[in-house]
């Protein structure tokens, strides 16, 4: 089988056809030159009006980047029409493989954009000799092409938590569909503020916020305000990753104080190596971990006395009925604000403050992926170190919508390359 009748199949250009593919380049960088022709007896399409006009004149030759083949780059070459339309004056001819000044064809775009997925930019730019620029307006032009075409109906249930994409405190708000076999990104926007919220309800649309059932977040106080605005009638729930993640900090604020003044009394080797022993949870200890944990516990240590009282609240998440949860919650904060241990009184006094939401999880367990945020956050901290070298914002905006977002692709592609 020739080549020519290989593209034919995979991927036919009504209006046109492959005249002949010749072996171009040097020995050690050789490449597939496909000549295309139109077809004889066809008209141009005017690229304005989208309207088939007569030839006015032909342009220099053109190279359009395809999809390798068997390792070898491959390039379309085409002598670009002009065509006299009566509507729009005399314009070059639009090519159903390409559009404007792409230098690549569509099937290439996409199938750079598909393997931006699974490798770095840079990886995928070497693998398939191009620019890193090229890898990323292919990307670009994908996750355009998704968002201008995907759909928001139907969404019952969101997450919502910030992620830090550079240093010096550089945040994105991030929020996340968690409904039930559909989990995706639908919305980025800088910082973490209040404002940077309201611009995912202004996207979203009114009677679409409305339909929202249910909304996780953790105690950052710019989400709890715009939820109680914009999201008054949904159920907001505490993400019990952030609430443990909050007693986890007050553990080891109260193992790193006591080592302090262990040293200073001369004893510095009792909490030696000791903060994920005191941070894990007892079934995922290891047999000496175990061991080192019992020797522990026969010290009057703060610390020992933490992980005590860190034992007893996990206990919180195995209730079923909120009204026995919120006995245990008023029972356990009570032992934390009489434990002398100023961090968990933070603690104990924060699950106070925000109760309602607190307890709303066992109301919403089940019913919703509200586990599912920080998975995605792992996933979007993987990504920002897939794509290397963000040079702004917008680069980093483009990444992680291509790789979270679950956006839609076109059903005109014959072939995806896959």
């Amino acid at each position: 089988m020739h080549v020519e009748s290989i593209l034919r199949r995979l991927q036919p250009i009504p209006g046109f056809v492959y005249a002949k593919v010749t072996w171009a380049g040097s020995r050690l960088r050789p490449s597939l030159w496909v000549h295309v022709q139109p077809r004889k007896g066809s008209d141009g399409v005017c690229s304005k009006c989208m309207q088939k006009r007569p030839g006015y004149d032909v342009l220099a030759t053109r190279w359009f980047a395809f999809v390798p083949l068997w390792g070898l780059p491959v390039f379309l070459l085409y002598a670009m029409r002009r065509v006299d339309c009566h509507r729009c004056g005399v314009t070059v001819e639009a090519v159903p493989w390409a559009s404007g000044k792409m230098h690549t064809t569509h099937a290439f775009t996409w199938f750079l954009a598909s393997w931006a997925k699974v490798l770095s930019w840079k990886e995928v730019a070497r693998r398939f000799r191009t620019s890193w620029d090229t890898v990323f307006r292919s990307v670009e032009h994908a996750v355009r092409w998704g968002l201008e075409h995907r759909s928001l109906d139907g969404i019952l249930a969101i997450g919502v938590d910030e992620l830090a994409w550079k240093k010096r405190h550089k945040y994105l708000t991030l929020v996340y569909q968690l409904d039930h076999g559909r989990r995706r990104l639908l919305h980025i926007a800088r910082d973490r503020t209040a404002a940077s919220f309201h611009t995912f309800f202004d996207m979203l649309g009114e009677e679409r916020s409305k339909a929202i059932v249910f909304v996780a977040s953790d105690m950052w106080k710019a989400f709890l305000s715009v939820v109680r605005v914009r999201c008054s009638t949904a159920i907001h729930v505490l993400d019990r990753f952030h609430v443990m993640q909050l007693l986890s900090k007050a553990i080891d604020t109260v193992r790193r104080q006591e080592v302090r003044s262990l040293r200073v009394a001369g004893r510095p080797a009792l909490l030696t190596k000791t903060r994920w022993l005191l941070l894990k949870r007892r079934d995922h200890l290891t047999i000496d971990q175990r061991g080192r944990l019992r020797q522990l516990l026969r010290l009057n240590l703060r610390s020992v006395r933490a992980c005590l009282l860190k034992e007893a609240f996990e206990r919180f998440w195995t209730y079923r009925s909120s009204l026995w949860a919120e006995r245990f919650l008023a029972r356990w904060t009570t032992m934390a604000m009489r434990s002398r241990l100023p961090p968990f009184k933070t603690f104990a006094t924060t699950l106070r403050k925000h109760k309602r939401e607190l307890l709303n999880w066992f109301a919403a367990r089940g019913l919703f992926a509200h586990g599912a945020t920080e998975g995605f956050n792992n996933k979007a901290r993987i990504t920002t170190r897939k794509a290397y070298g963000f040079r702004s914002y917008e680069h980093a905006e483009i990444a992680l919508y291509h790789a979270l977002g679950n956006l839609p692709e076109p059903d005109w592609l014959t072939h995806r390359f896959s």
